[in-house]
């Protein structure tokens, strides 16, 4: 019998996201009119509506835009900043350690990440609204529709989300999500039983204060966030807990306007945000691993994942010794992106030298992605969380704010210290893939450290073994974020046992689907093709 005909048509502009939700609110968008820009942030502000432990206008976002049509190519970077009444020592004396898994930093009472002092200038919306202002096509208010009804006529809880509200992180050395949940009386009426417990998979949300939130900004604009009632509430509910966020932080905060990185790979050139987001991480694996002859290892093989391993782990140690708030410190971008340093590099692994990674500082894994594609060519990815959720929602807004202070190292003196105004390094590495001048890819993912080796896995799986979206980002990964290889459940014993042979120590995660949730749209011709990462609830809608 010969292969069925498609009838279904091949969308000429797609969305997709971790919420099927969000990427139905990003579809209408286009539906409506709207170009990729317009459904993204459509798409971005239902999502903080119904993953509110990811992601919110209480949070931060990096964003990158292509647009063939005006020639825009920018990357907007909207990582919060310390206070600006916050100091170097001011939690030195009550500094625990390290978080077990390297991510984040204990200090007595948790004041670091729940509450109050917790709070970074939360600079998404000023993301969305700086890149709406030179791009975007339907009116600013008409962005906010999707999100608003959605929390006014409710949402379910659906499995990833019924994860977060119910992860416990004691073992690493912070709190449960439970305890956020509950650290305000409106956090509890919102999202938990009467007995105090998290909403079960099929209660429902709904949040008339967020929908009254979200419509007095769709009214006035992002001043109303940054500088009008809501500004107001915020300082009013952060200085009530002890905080220091104030209202000149709110008003005073800019978003960092870039050209994105280039990185030339196969012919195609990888674009990436510049520190402080995770960019030249994912660069630098590219660059070195450009000199090798991946296809003919075979994937996933055990000298596969013994060559690709060792690239990430070169890269996580220069990130651990250079990346950071280029407004701090020098990152030398130039130079981990040199062809002479990959050289270096690549050379150092044909000689058996095994790169030493045993501490990796990570980042938050409660954070979303979103990547859009119009029929006129615009591509959008953009990546944004509330890093680990502060539980703190101003009374009667109905959102939370992020918890971003938790990623700044306690001791002073340090690249990741705690200065008035500094961004602190992220792994959200959304990318947008070039040939020649013509976008053909976007995609990025949640995941905290695992960001980077996922997203570059997914670009190798694309632009080496030529596989669709959705076959690149389901395809089983691994990651080696410290000594360790991590390995998905559906890597084979064997491959396990030959890279244990080799002296490696193999860690298996029980996820058949693990490390990050990658997402993204390819558009080789006219049509595009949808991603979505099996391990999240997501969702790739064409239209």
């Amino acid at each position: 019998m010969p292969r069925p005909a498609r009838r279904l048509p091949a969308p000429r502009a797609m969305i997709v996201a971790p919420q099927p939700e969000a990427a139905e609110a990003g579809a209408a968008m286009l539906a409506a009119g709207g170009n990729a820009l317009d459904a993204a942030l459509a798409c971005a502000l239902t999502q903080g509506v119904v993953d509110p432990m990811m992601c919110g206008i209480g949070g931060i976002a990096t964003l990158q835009v292509v647009d063939p049509r005006t020639g825009t190519h920018r990357v907007w970077n909207g990582l919060g900043t310390c206070p600006g009444a916050a100091t170097p020592g001011m939690w030195e004396a009550i500094f625990e350690g390290e978080c077990a898994d390297g991510f984040g930093y204990r200090v007595r009472g948790h004041v670091n990440e729940l509450g109050a002092q917790a709070i970074t200038t939360p600079g998404a919306l000023r993301v969305f609204a700086d890149a709406h202002a030179l791009l975007g096509r339907r009116s600013w208010a008409a962005l906010f529709d999707g999100a608003v009804g959605f929390a006014e006529e409710g949402w379910i809880i659906r499995p990833h989300v019924h994860a977060m509200f119910t992860m416990d992180e004691a073992v690493w050395g912070r709190l449960s999500y439970a305890e956020k949940l509950r650290h305000t009386e409106d956090g509890r009426r919102l999202y938990c039983r009467p007995d105090g417990s998290p909403k079960r998979l099929g209660d429902a949300v709904r949040n008339p204060e967020l929908a009254a939130t979200l419509r007095a900004i769709a009214a006035g604009g992002v001043e109303e966030y940054y500088e009008g009632g809501i500004a107001r509430r915020i300082v009013a509910a952060v200085r009530e807990g002890g905080g220091l966020l104030d209202l000149a932080d709110l008003k005073g905060f800019r978003t960092a306007v870039s050209d994105p990185l280039r990185v030339p790979y196969r012919g195609f050139t990888v674009c990436l945000p510049e520190p402080p987001a995770g960019g030249v991480v994912v660069g630098e694996m590219l660059r070195i691993l450009d000199r090798f002859d991946l296809t003919a290892l075979g994937h996933n093989s055990p000298d596969y994942i013994h060559l690709v391993a060792e690239a990430m782990k070169i890269a996580g140690a220069d990130k651990e010794s250079h990346v950071g708030d280029p407004v701090f410190q020098d990152v030398p971008v130039a130079r981990l992106l040199s062809d002479a340093y990959a050289d270096a590099c690549a050379a150092r692994i044909r000689a058996g030298e095994r790169a030493s990674l045993t501490r990796a500082t990570t980042d938050a894994r409660n954070t979303t992605h979103v990547s859009c594609v119009d029929a006129e060519g615009m591509f959008v990815s953009m990546t944004h969380t509330l890093a680990t959720p502060s539980g703190l929602i101003p009374p009667g807004t109905g959102f939370m704010l992020n918890g971003a202070m938790n990623w700044m190292d306690p001791r002073p003196g340090r690249a990741g210290s705690i200065a008035p105004g500094k961004r602190r390094y992220s792994s959200m590495s959304p990318a947008i893939v070039l040939d020649g001048g013509r976008p053909v890819a976007t995609l990025g993912a949640p995941g905290g450290a695992w960001i980077t080796v996922a997203v570059m896995q997914v670009l190798l799986n694309l632009l080496d073994w030529g596989m669709t979206m959705q076959e690149a980002v389901s395809a089983p990964r691994f990651s080696a974020t410290s000594d360790v290889i991590d390995i998905s459940n559906r890597i084979p014993r064997a491959v396990q046992k030959a890279l244990e042979a080799e002296g490696y120590g193999v860690r298996r995660s029980y996820q058949s689907f693990a490390f990050a949730g990658v997402h993204g749209i390819t558009r080789w011709d006219d049509a595009c093709e949808g991603g979505a990462d099996p391990q999240r609830d997501g969702y790739a809608a064409g239209v």
